[in-house]
């Protein structure tokens, strides 16, 4: 059974994707000083692209390795993009990774690079 913690997160997930879709054409199409948009933007894009996990299934069109991320690791990730612990890390960071351990690490190796 899901606990009530998992449930809030979940939530908290999904209300910040219809939020970002919502948000999308006007980011898109209007420039905004607006930061608080701007920063729930960037928080929507990176847990949309923590959303890219590779799975098994993808392992032969993408060439990685799928992985198993329990889910405990999911919600403390996805707790730590919302609860903005992550921000200083690019957006690419997040994309086809497991756990947020992961992510934080190819964030570290992208800031080194950009150096």
């Amino acid at each position: 059974m899901v606990g009530a913690e998992h449930y809030n997160t979940a939530q908290r997930v999904k209300m910040l994707l219809q939020r970002y879709n919502e948000l999308q054409d006007i980011i898109l199409g209007v420039v905004t000083n607006c930061r608080k948009k701007t920063s729930r933007w960037s928080t929507a894009r990176r847990v949309s692209r923590f959303l890219s996990q590779p799975f098994h299934v993808a392992e032969q069109f993408t060439g990685i390795p799928g992985v198993m991320v329990s889910i405990e690791d999911a919600i403390k990730g996805f707790n730590m993009i919302m609860d903005g612990e992550v921000d200083k890390y690019p957006e690419a960071a997040f994309n086809l990774v497991g756990t947020i351990d992961e992510a934080i690490a190819k964030g570290e190796k992208l800031l080194a690079e950009s150096k």
